[in-house]
């Protein structure tokens, strides 16, 4: 078993830490649906007019067409009809004008996570095996699941619904100043203790709601870790240990995600009751106005409206702060493996095809000959040397350790010529795997050389040493595929007939036969349907 860093399960958790930025780089994977965002802005700014203007047509209703017929023996209600046909018109059109945002925000957002989720794998590609040591499987499976999952809610909801209101309440504060100075005084007071209750309520809540992602990464990786490790946990009847570890973590993810949603679910109740005295205060303050003669019925009526409208969209908006805060959150934790350092690789040295010339020297050959060699160049004078691939290693007085303060190579010196078998003995932890890690270069050596047919392996590049390479690890690594494609993994280009040959060489063209479809049969699962020894042999 490879030794490495402690893989950090749980890290302090923290607000993220650049919400701006973290913003501003969500946006920035938008700027693909530029045309479509105009047009879904289009649609949120008609739905707010259209909804402002239907609760600013009550006064005229009420004042021109409703009041002028009270007392009537006939009343002509006609004009009234006509009134209320061209406010469903109105009100179709914003139904629309709704129905089309949401059909392309459902597209902008499907197509922006695709690239997110693309722009993350391809990034992790390149990420060195370190980085894969010191976190844990379910811990990067989260960010691919439930942190992308929170940018759906984000983009597709919250950002949105955010411009809505904020179109909402700055048509809606125009509306009310004109329609009643005094009385939108009285909305904007009780408007400061609402966002007292946001800030206060609100900030708590975004807090807890990055711990509970911490908590669900946790949770997800054991949760990986035991399904992988089952025949273990059950050979050593380690179940109910299994269950208690399983208990703490899911306990402490239970108490992060109640406490985030108890002050997110508060939060609401006090908008909607704060709400209701904003209304009735607003009422009893117009009956008194209307009474003085200082308002008619109509316009206490539409403005009463207005206040119900005014602060509906603000406490949507609180309510969207908490989806915000844990989409940041999750973005946060996306971006920061994105921007995990890629592997380096400085190597200038390159393996190519080659052929033998009549003096003995090799060149470059465009095509297969059976012979590779390592093309070097040489900066200092500008000369091109091509070096046989042998296979010939050495360690020259070699010194690492994961950790800066553990060695566990110390000043190693040893060979392995062409054509040699060569076994490591020694205790665990002694440092037999590591070796081999260091000659694949997914690690590189602070003191020492390693030399592969006398070039420095740092020269060479990394894509090219591996290719030279083979492994077979103890845990074998199969991919869901057929046994084909599966054999073929180390060189893609490999024909049938080569597949066969390699298969054979290795003892594993009879069981294969034996399958049901032969060579095209699907394993699944990583080689569940195979025994151990067969999966060592495909590998």
């Amino acid at each position: 078993m490879m030794r490495g860093p402690k893989r950090n399960m749980r890290g302090p958790a923290q607000r993220p830490q650049n919400l701006k930025g973290t913003l501003r780089r969500i946006l920035s994977y938008l700027k693909p649906y530029r045309f479509r965002l105009v047009i879904v802005a289009a649609c949120i700014l008609t739905s707010a007019l259209v909804g402002i203007a239907g609760t600013a047509s009550m006064k005229p209703i009420i004042n021109d067409y409703i009041m002028p017929l009270i007392g009537q023996a006939k009343p002509d209600l006609m004009p009234l009809a006509k009134m209320l046909a061209g406010l469903a018109c109105l009100f179709i059109l914003g139904a629309g004008a709704s129905y089309l945002q949401n059909k392309l925000m459902l597209t902008i957002c499907s197509g922006t996570l695709e690239r997110i989720r693309t722009d993350l794998f391809c990034h992790m590609q390149t990420l060195p095996l370190r980085y894969f040591d010191t976190h844990t499987h379910g811990e990067l499976m989260s960010r691919y699941t439930n942190d992308i999952d929170t940018m759906r809610e984000l983009i597709s909801r919250a950002l949105p619904q955010l411009f809505s209101s904020i179109l909402t309440v700055i048509g809606v504060f125009c509306a009310m100043v004109i329609m009643s100075p005094a009385l939108t005084a009285l909305v904007i007071a009780m408007l400061g203790v609402m966002m007292f209750f946001v800030k206060t309520v609100g900030g708590k809540s975004g807090k807890y709601f990055v711990q509970r992602q911490k908590a669900l990464g946790t949770v997800n990786g054991y949760i990986e870790e035991m399904i992988e490790g089952q025949k273990v946990v059950k050979v050593f009847c380690h179940e109910d240990a299994a269950c208690e570890k399983f208990d703490r973590l899911n306990e402490e993810l239970r108490d992060t995600d109640t406490k985030a949603n108890t002050f997110a679910n508060i939060l609401m109740p006090i908008m909607g009751n704060l709400s209701h005295v904003t209304y009735a205060l607003t009422a009893a303050a117009g009956a008194a106005l209307t009474i003085a003669g200082f308002l008619d019925v109509g316009t206490i009526a539409a403005f009463l409206q207005f206040s119900r409208s005014f602060s509906q969209p603000i406490t949507q908006s609180a309510q969207q702060v908490n989806s915000i805060l844990m989409a940041l959150a999750g973005a946060e934790r996306v971006f920061e493996m994105m921007d995990a350092q890629s592997e380096v690789d400085d190597g200038y040295v390159t393996l190519v095809h080659a052929r033998q010339n009549a003096d003995g020297t090799l060149s470059e050959s465009p095509t297969y000959t059976g012979i590779w060699a390592w093309k070097h160049p040489h900066s200092a004078t500008g000369e091109v040397t091509y070096t046989r691939l042998l296979g010939d290693v050495r360690f020259d007085d070699v010194t690492f350790g994961y950790n800066e303060d553990k060695t566990v190579l110390h000043d190693v010196s040893l060979y392995a010529k062409p054509g040699q078998k060569i076994a490591f003995v020694g205790s665990t932890g002694a440092g037999k795997t590591t070796i081999t890690n260091l000659i694949n270069r997914f690690y590189d050596v602070p003191d020492g050389k390693i030399r592969y047919d006398g070039i420095n392996i740092n020269k060479i590049k990394k894509a090219d040493l591996r290719r030279s390479l083979a492994m077979v690890l103890q845990d074998t690594q199969l991919f869901t595929g057929t046994v084909m494609e599966n054999i073929r993994y180390g060189r893609l280009d490999a024909t049938d007939e080569e597949v066969i040959a390699a298969a054979k060489l290795a003892n594993a063209h009879s069981f294969i036969r034996r399958m049901p479809e032969g060579y095209e049969t699907k394993l699944t699962q990583g080689g569940a349907n195979l025994s151990q020894g067969q999966r060592q042999l495909l590998a």
